[in-house]
C-alpha cells in the first residue's frame, strides 16, 4: 500500500448553507481563471476557497501523481477545469470539482505537504510518521522534477544565476493558469452537482457516500471524530465548546486504544496496534461499522433519507435515526465504542486485552478488519450472555486452536471478501469453536462441526507444503516470520494461561494480600484484566465452596 499524501488541510471546509453576517451578495463579475498565485495564504482568492463540509478526505494521491500535477501545470500540460460554486450567502467560493488538483498546487506553493504549519495546526500537531514520510517523498520528488515554489519565484528576480530549464518554468509560473467553471443556482444545486460529477471518473466510496449523505447523524459524526482521533476538519464545531472538548477526549482515548502505535506494512514489533494501520483502504469502513454494530444500527435506519419513514425488518418497525442537532446522542453512541473497545483492549478491570497477534492478524502478517470486528462482536455476545467466565476458562485452548489453524482466517476472508461480508462467519468460527471446546471436543471434532454447519464455514487443513515460494522472503514471508516470533515470545497470562498483549498487561499478587500475600516481586505475576478481577474472584470463589 503506498503512502498517501495528506492534503486535507490546505482547502478549509463549511457548510454549503452558512450564512455570514453580511447577507446576500450578487457578484458583478466572476474570473474563469486561478493562478498560483492566487493559491498563496496570504491572497484574498485562497481566504475564501471552501470546501463542502461533507467532501471526502483530500488524502488519496501518491506523492509522484503530486509532482506530476506540478510539473504537468508549469510545463503548460491541459490541467482539466476546477468546477466551482459561489454561495450567495456567505460569499464563499466552494470546490465542487478538482479539489485535489488545487491542494496539490496549494502544497507546493505553501511547501506544506501534510507535514508544515498549515497542516500541523489543523491536526493539533499529530502527524503520523506515514504521513511525514510520503511529505518528504513529495517534497524530495518536487524539487528533483521542478523545483520549490520559492525557488522558482526568485529566479525570476536573478535570471542569469538559474539553468535555462528552471527559468522557463519561472516564467511558466508567472503567466500560466488554471481554467474555472461556475455552478449556478442555490445550495442544493450545487450539492446535486457535486455528487452527480464524482461519481463519474473517480466514484465515491460507497462507505464514504453513507457517512456524506448522514453527516450530521451521530455514527457519521462518531466515526469522523475517532478515525482521526478527535484532529482535523471538526465536522462536530456546530455543537457548544463542552461537548466539542467531550468528543475529541473520547476520540483520542478510543484512537489510542485500537490504532496506537503507528505502523507501516511491515511488521518489526510484538506491539501490533489492535485495528491495524488507520491509513489503510479499509480503516474508515471498519470504524464506521464499528460504530454502527456496537450500538444496534442497521443501515436502513440511517439511510432512509425521509427522516421520518418507518421500515419494517423481522416483523418490528425500525425508527429511522435522526439527526443530531447538539451532539448528546454522538457522545452517547462514542461512549459504546469505547465501552466495547475497552472490553477487548486497554487496561480497564474488564478489558480482556486480546493480543493481537493472534485474532486480528492473518498468518502472513495481514491485519484482518472483518477478524477485528467479529472478535469484537463474539466478545459483546459473550458479555451479553454472561459467558465471560467461561471463556477465560477455556481461553487458552480457544487461542491455541487459532494459532495452529491460522490459516482459517485467510480461507473465510479469500471467499468472502475483506470486511462487512466476512464477519458473520468469523463471529460463527469463535462461536463453534468456544463451544466445542466448552463441551470437552478435540480439534478434529471442532473442524468436523465448523465444515457441517449451516452454510457451512469454508475451512479446510492445509500443509506448509502447499505454499509455493521463491528463493529470496517475500514481504509477506518476512512479516510471517515476525509474528511467529511474537506469538513464540508473547509473556503468558498468570492465571488463564493465554498469551498476554503488553499494553493490556496488569501485575496481580499470586498470594491475595487477605491471605498475606505481600508486595514483593516474587509474588508478582502478569495478568489479563478481566483475570485479574472477574476471573481471580470466580476462581476463588469455586475454591471455597469446594
Amino acid at each position: 500500500m503506498p503512502n498517501w499524501v495528506n492534503l486535507d488541510a490546505l482547502i478549509p471546509r463549511e457548510d454549503f448553507e452558512a450564512i455570514d453576517s453580511g447577507g446576500l451578495t450578487q457578484p458583478s463579475a466572476i474570473s474563469t481563471t486561478l493562478r498560483v498565485t492566487d493559491l498563496l495564504p496570504d491572497s484574498i482568492s485562497y481566504s475564501v476557497l471552501r470546501k463542502p463540509d461533507f467532501q471526502r478526505e483530500t488524502a488519496n494521491w501518491t506523492p509522484e501523481k503530486v509532482a506530476a500535477l506540478v510539473q504537468s501545470f508549469l510545463e503548460g500540460d491541459l490541467i482539466p477545469a476546477i468546477i466551482l460554486w459561489r454561495s450567495p450567502k456567505s460569499g464563499s467560493v466552494f470546490v465542487i470539482d478538482g479539489a485535489h488538483r488545487l491542494s496539490a498546487l496549494m502544497s507546493w506553493a505553501h511547501d506544506d505537504y501534510g507535514d508544515r504549519l498549515t497542516s500541523r495546526q489543523f491536526f493539533d500537531n499529530v502527524i503520523p510518521e506515514s504521513q511525514r514520510k510520503a511529505a518528504e517523498a513529495t517534497r524530495r520528488l518536487i524539487q528533483e522534477n521542478v523545483g520549490s515554489f520559492s525557488d522558482l519565484s526568485l529566479a525570476l528576480k536573478s535570471p542569469r544565476t538559474v539553468p535555462d530549464e528552471k527559468l522557463l518554468l519561472a516564467r511558466n509560473l508567472s503567466v500560466f493558469s488554471l481554467n474555472l467553471q461556475w455552478v449556478n443556482g442555490e445550495a442544493e444545486k450545487a450539492e446535486n452537482s457535486f455528487f452527480r460529477i464524482n461519481q463519474q471518473a473517480t466514484p465515491i466510496d460507497p462507505t464514504e457516500l453513507d457517512m456524506i449523505k448522514a453527516r450530521r447523524k451521530p455514527n457519521a459524526l462518531s466515526a469522523r471524530a475517532f478515525i482521526r482521533a478527535g484532529t482535523g476538519h471538526k465536522y462536530w464545531s456546530s455543537f457548544d465548546e463542552i461537548t466539542q472538548s467531550q468528543i475529541e477526549s473520547i476520540a483520542k482515548e478510543v484512537y489510542d486504544l485500537i490504532f496506537q502505535p503507528n505502523v507501516d506494512l511491515a511488521i518489526k514489533s510484538a506491539d501490533l496496534p489492535v485495528a491495524g494501520n488507520r491509513y489503510s483502504a479499509d480503516s474508515v469502513k471498519m470504524v464506521f461499522e464499528l460504530v454502527n454494530f456496537t450500538n444496534g444500527l442497521q443501515p436502513e435506519m440511517w439511510r432512509d433519507e425521509s427522516g421520518t419513514r418507518r421500515r419494517k425488518k423481522a416483523g418490528e418497525e425500525v425508527a429511522p435515526l435522526s439527526d443530531d442537532p447538539n451532539g448528546t446522542a454522538t457522545i452517547q453512541f462514542m461512549r459504546v465504542v469505547k465501552k466495547a473497545s475497552e472490553r477487548i483492549a486497554g487496561n480497564t478491570p474488564g478489558s480482556l486485552g486480546l493480543h493481537p497477534a493472534v485474532y486480528f492478524y492473518s498468518f502472513t502478517g495481514r491485519f484482518q478488519p472483518a477478524a477485528f470486528l467479529a472478535a469484537v462482536a463474539f466478545v459483546q455476545e459473550l458479555s451479553e450472555k454472561s459467558r465471560l467466565l467461561k471463556f477465560s476458562e477455556k481461553r487458552q485452548e480457544f487461542e491455541e486452536f487459532l494459532i495452529k489453524h491460522k490459516y482459517f482466517l485467510n480461507q473465510i476472508v479469500r471467499r468472502y471478501g475483506s470486511l462487512q461480508r466476512s464477519v458473520p462467519p468469523i463471529q460463527k468460527l469463535y462461536t463453534i469453536l468456544f463451544e466445542g471446546l466448552r463441551d470437552g471436543e478435540s480439534d478434529d471434532d471442532i473442524i468436523s462441526r465448523l465444515q457441517a454447519a449451516p452454510n457451512r464455514l469454508p475451512v479446510k487443513l492445509v500443509g506448509v507444503e502447499e505454499y509455493e515460494h521463491g528463493r529470496d522472503f517475500s514481504a509477506k514471508t518476512a512479516n510471517a516470520v515476525y509474528l511467529e516470533s511474537v506469538l513464540n515470545n508473547a509473556p503468558r497470562c498468570g492465571i488463564c494461561g493465554a498469551r498476554l498483549h503488553m499494553k493490556s498487561a496488569t501485575v496481580d499478587h499470586k498470594i491475595r494480600k487477605e491471605e498475606g500475600g505481600t508486595g514483593a516481586p516474587a509474588n508478582g505475576q502478569l495478568t489479563h484484566p478481566y483475570c485479574n478481577s472477574g476471573y481471580k474472584e470466580h476462581l476463588h470463589a469455586a475454591i471455597k465452596k469446594s
